[in-house]
């Protein structure tokens, strides 16, 4: 069936409501709006849905909510588990409500009992609410950061981390099988609340959450030490953050938590920002605003969902606030959590720091610096949550922390994603330690870099949204793959990486061996200097992302030498998408 047919299809059939029919009736003289919605199926990834709201069958909408949650229901009770349940979680976003109900509902036509948070709540409770209620699945309506006529669905297996194999392609397969949408049906929710298979929860998790937050804390004396002077400026950015993050640092005894008024509240519209990414300068004006006219110590943001977190941090020389990249917060935290941990009990001799392969090579530095094992997953917290269920597993190690570079760490194991409201209280706390020290957080920073390395790390991606950018982003893996680079700028390559192919080639010596990571498309390059190039598709936006890192002399040999390397990459980019 084509996109022309299967539009026709969802404007007439009965399955399909009327305001359906009506979104779609208004654009039947836009073959290219038509196309974009109908061309394919939204892709049941390695981590559920996400999309752009509305009708068809590459939107996030009622219908395709129904097809995700039938095929994990299916799956689940393909496994035989003895009354089975599912914990589901929303965020601030445009249907987030309705899509968790609309979830609930299909899962308890099932037969499956659901846990639905009574309002929003953030992702890593979500994450710690399927452990904490012993649940087989767990399932997340947000988009996280993404632009505000985004949606999404992301599923959690029993450990609390997002699905890896064998479940996801399970659960894909499963998803894929159905092709009918009249199948697909849905309970009554006065009937599945009466046959107990719809269950409202939420205070009991809550304090069960932030009491686990409150056992990771290392040093309440410096919080009680400077409680009274340390400032915060903290933006949820009209998400999931407030609340939480507010109650764990007010616990603590932070007395000035100042919070962006106009980005408290829940708002799926994100009126003050474009893009709710604090990663992106703009989520910051408004926080560095108040920042400046407080004398904020430093700067916090939490996306949507508040699995991530963005930093600023004062320089008390300058007086300038300074921005954090995910990679330079991750370190920081990592290293006061280890170096901590260190001081206070000692380090367990299998103790592992766990970092993606797209992350700062400081991290490596780190681990050597203090004795632990560094252990390399592939790109998404997922396979860090795998390797502290492997630890569990086989008592093969113990977890001391895990970041990505983009924006996420865990402290703990309390849950199995990365964890903002955790990485606040954290980072609040390291603030409080140093502060005692006569020490900013800027100041550890810099510590960090006279004794790892200046390290600099960077990230460029390009958005090519639709069929014909999907088909630009194939050309380019397949050129790199197939053509790959000898030199970029200065720098010869001298190992290439393919996880797709699961080989690594140095290209010196010929020898080739496998990654030892699970298959991905994804393409790393080594290069001299520890310099390093990566690049692969984003799973979750219409995307592909050019990774890299450098390390200088000085902190501004290092930006000099990322800013040429970024230079000779895009160029490098930019010949093959001519």
């Amino acid at each position: 069936m084509d996109y022309k047919e299967m539009y026709d299809l969802w404007r007439t059939a009965d399955c399909f409501d009327a305001d359906t029919k009506k979104e779609l009736e208004a654009i039947k003289d836009d073959d290219n709006e038509i196309q974009e919605r109908f061309y394919k199926q939204l892709e049941f990834g390695t981590a559920g849905l996400r999309g752009i709201i509305g009708a068809g069958t590459n939107r996030m909408n009622y219908y395709t909510v129904r097809k995700a949650t039938t095929g994990l229901a299916n799956y689940i009770n393909s496994m035989n588990v003895s009354k089975p349940s599912v914990v589901i979680a929303f965020d601030s976003r445009r249907m987030s409500p309705e899509f968790a109900d609309e979830t609930a509902l299909c899962l308890a036509a099932n037969n499956i009992k659901a846990y639905v948070f009574e309002s929003l709540r953030p992702t890593p409770e979500l994450s710690f609410a399927v452990r904490e209620l012993g649940c087989i699945a767990g399932i997340n309506i947000t988009a996280s950061h993404n632009p505000p006529e985004y949606n999404g669905y992301k599923v959690y297996w029993e450990d609390g981390a997002q699905i890896t194999p064998p479940h996801d392609k399970g659960i894909m397969d499963c998803v894929s099988a159905i092709t009918d949408y009249s199948t697909l049906k849905v309970m009554d929710k006065d009937e599945a609340i009466k046959a107990g298979l719809y269950n409202v929860i939420g205070k009991e998790i809550d304090d069960a959450y932030i009491n686990e937050l409150k056992k990771l804390v290392i040093h309440q004396d410096s919080i009680d030490a400077v409680k009274d002077t340390l400032k915060i400026v903290y933006t949820p950015l009209h998400g999931t953050g407030n609340i939480p993050v507010r109650r764990i640092l007010g616990e603590l005894g932070f007395k000035n938590v100042y919070v962006v008024p106009e980005q408290e509240l829940p708002d799926g519209e994100f009126p003050t920002v474009s893009y709710p990414n604090p990663e992106a300068a703009e989520a910051f004006e408004l926080a560095l605003a108040l920042a400046k006219k407080v004398d904020a110590d430093l700067v916090l943001a939490t996306d949507p969902d508040a699995d991530r977190l963005g930093v600023y941090v004062k320089d008390s020389a300058t007086g300038e606030y300074i921005a954090l990249t995910g990679n330079m917060s991750g370190c920081l935290i990592g290293d006061y959590e280890i170096s901590q941990i260190k001081e206070t009990k000692g380090l367990p001799e299998d103790g592992a720091l766990i970092k993606t392969i797209v992350s700062s090579d400081m991290a490596n530095a780190i681990a050597k610096y203090y004795g632990i094992k560094l252990i390399e997953v592939l790109t998404g917290f997922k396979y860090i949550g795998q390797q502290i269920l492997e630890f569990e597993t086989n008592n093969s190690g113990t977890y001391l922390f895990g970041f990505e570079e983009s924006y996420g760490c865990l402290v703990g194991t309390h849950a199995r994603d990365k964890d903002a409201v955790v990485a606040t209280m954290k980072l609040c706390e390291a603030a409080a330690y140093y502060k005692t020290k006569n020490m900013t957080l800027w100041d550890a920073m810099i510590t960090m870099y006279d004794r790892y390395g200046y390290y600099k790390d960077g990230v460029k991606a390009i958005t090519l949204a639709g069929k014909e950018g999907l088909e630009k982003i194939q050309v380019i893996m397949d050129t790199l793959r197939k053509n790959p680079p000898s030199k970029i700028g200065e720098y010869e390559v001298s190992v290439i990486r393919d996880y797709k192919e699961d080989t690594v080639v140095d290209l010196k010596t010929g020898e080739k061996k496998p990654t030892g990571l699970p298959l991905s498309n994804v393409l790393y390059y080594e290069l001299g200097e520890g310099t390093w190039f990566c690049v692969r598709p984003s799973g979750t936006e219409p995307k592909i992302k050019f990774y890299f890192g450098v390390v200088g002399s000085s902190l501004e040999d290092a930006d000099k030498k990322a800013e040429e390397f970024s230079s000779n990459m895009l160029a490098l980019i930019d010949e093959i998408v001519k």
